[in-house]
C-alpha cells in the first residue's frame, strides 16, 4: 500500500448517544478545516478501519470514521449476548449518521466505503441527498435479496464442498432458509453453539473470496474473538432481514442521487458481489462513473487502491471547485 497516504492519528474521537443504550464511536483525523469525508466500514459488524484513511490526502480532507451499532468500539458490543440487536437496524444506521453530522457541525460530507459499506451510503444518500458533496464505492452491493440469495446460496455451485459444512451448522428446521439458521444460532444462549456457528460463517466468507490471488485469503477470519462473534451476529440478523430494506429499494430511487457526483470502483473478479450490481447501479445514477478493476475481486488489489486514491483526491478537487448547496 505504498501508493497510499501516510498514515496519520486521530485528532478527535469520542463516545456519542445514539439513544436505545447505544454509545457510537467516532473519531477525525486529517485537516480540520478540510473537505468532510465520512468512512462507512462494511460487514454489517466490522468496525472501523484505520487504514482506509490512507486512501484521503489528509491535507485536503476532514476524515471522520465511525463505529457502527454493536462493533469496534460502539457499546453496547453484539459478542454480548445481552446486547439488543432489536434495535440494530439500517433505519437506525442512517439516525446514527445524521446524529454524527449534526454533532460535527458538518452541513456536507463525501460519502467513501465498501461492500456493506456502500449498501448504507447510497441508503443514507437517498435519504439526504443534499447533505451528501459526492460518493465513492468499492465492491457495490445494494442488498438485494437476489444478491444476498447469491451470497449465502448461491455460490454453492463454486465452492460445493465448503457450502455443505456451511449448510451442515444449521438445524434441520432452517435448512430453506441457512441465513436464518445462522441468525437464529448467534442468539443462543450456549457460547459453545454462537462460537461454532461464528467459526463456521467465517469459513464460508473465507472461501468465497479465497480465489482472489491479489487479496487477503482469510479476510474473514483473522480478527479477534469478539470482533468476529459481533460480525456475525451482526452480518446474519441483517442477511436474515434482508438488510431491513424494501427489495431493491436502492436502485429504484436511484434518481435521488441526481447531481450528487459518483465513482463506483469494482472488480472484475468480485464473486461475492458481482459486476453487475456496480453496472446497474451506474446505469441509474448518471452522475456516477463505473471503474472495472480487472485484477481485482471483493479484497481488493494494488490497482483497485491506487482507483480509489485517485478517485478520492479528484472528488476532494471536484468538490472545492463547487459552490456549496443551501441546507
Amino acid at each position: 500500500m505504498s501508493d497510499l497516504y501516510v498514515p496519520t492519528e486521530a485528532t478527535q474521537r469520542g463516545l456519542l448517544d445514539a439513544g436505545d443504550g447505544n454509545r457510537m464511536y467516532w473519531e477525525t483525523s486529517g485537516s480540520p478545516d478540510g473537505v468532510p469525508a465520512l468512512i462507512v466500514h462494511g460487514g454489517p459488524g466490522t468496525g472501523s478501519v484505520p487504514s482506509l484513511r490512507r486512501y484521503l490526502n489528509p491535507d485536503q480532507y476532514r476524515v471522520i470514521s465511525f463505529d457502527q451499532r454493536g462493533c469496534g468500539q460502539s457499546v453496547p458490543h453484539a459478542s454480548d449476548p445481552s446486547a439488543d440487536m432489536s434495535v440494530n437496524t439500517t433505519e437506525h444506521l442512517l439516525g446514527d449518521m445524521e446524529r454524527l453530522r449534526e454533532h460535527l457541525g458538518i452541513e456536507r460530507w463525501v460519502l467513501f466505503g465498501g461492500s456493506w459499506g456502500s449498501t448504507l451510503i447510497l441508503a443514507y444518500a437517498e435519504r439526504y441527498p443534499r447533505r451528501v458533496s459526492g460518493i465513492v464505492l468499492a465492491g457495490v452491493t445494494t442488498s438485494r435479496r437476489s444478491e444476498l440469495e447469491w451470497l449465502y446460496e448461491g455460490l454453492a455451485r463454486f465452492f460445493p464442498r465448503e457450502w455443505e459444512q456451511f449448510r451442515a451448522q444449521v438445524p434441520a428446521v432452517f435448512a430453506g432458509d441457512v441465513v436464518a439458521g445462522y441468525a437464529r444460532l448467534m442468539e443462543d444462549p450456549d457460547p459453545q453453539v454462537r462460537e461454532r456457528a461464528a467459526h463456521a460463517w467465517v469459513a464460508w466468507e473465507d472461501a468465497v473470496v479465497s480465489m482472489e490471488h491479489q487479496g487477503k485469503p482469510d479476510a474473514y477470519s483473522d480478527r479477534p474473538h469478539h470482533a468476529l462473534l459481533a460480525f456475525v451476529r451482526i452480518c446474519a440478523h441483517y442477511a436474515a432481514n434482508g438488510a431491513f430494506l424494501e427489495d431493491g429499494v436502492l436502485l429504484r430511487d436511484a434518481g435521488r442521487l441526481a447531481g450528487i457526483p459518483g465513482v463506483l470502483v469494482h472488480g472484475r473478479l468480485d464473486l461475492g458481489a458481482p459486476l453487475q450490481i456496480a453496472w446497474e447501479l451506474s446505469r441509474a445514477w448518471p452522475d456516477a462513473g463505473l471503474r472495472i478493476v480487472d485484477d481485482s475481486g471483493h479484497t481488493g488489489s494494488d490497482s483497485m487502491r491506487r482507483e480509489l486514491r485517485d478517485a478520492l483526491d479528484a472528488m476532494v478537487q471536484k468538490v472545492v471547485q463547487e459552490v456549496p448547496a443551501g441546507p
